[in-house]
């Protein structure tokens, strides 16, 4: 098996009042990133990690924080380390 990565966006609804406390657990997850919040307790949260395994386990992590009221899975990707890290030629478009 080649070494993959693989992205999920998440949308997370915390009750406002543990939001300090569930940001604080997101972003102690390797790979997690908070990328917009409200004062409703909505996260919008990307995970990456080189398994689905470790992805499934983070949301797991977080659905069963304390406060957390929801967590939708948006987005979901995996892709080769050698196909992200390959070069791709310049294309030029006329119109």
């Amino acid at each position: 098996m080649s070494d993959e990565l693989h992205i999920t966006s998440l949308v997370v609804h915390a009750m406002p009042s543990h939001c300090t406390a569930v940001d604080a657990l997101i972003n102690a997850l390797p790979g997690a990133q908070i990328h917009g919040a409200d004062a409703n307790g909505k996260r919008v949260v990307t995970l990456e990690a080189p398994t689905s395994a470790e992805i499934l386990d983070q949301v797991a992590t977080i659905r069963q924080a304390p406060g957390v009221l929801s967590v939708a899975m948006v987005y979901q990707h995996a892709e080769s380390l050698e196909s992200l890290n390959t070069e791709l030629p310049h294309v030029h478009h006329t119109t």
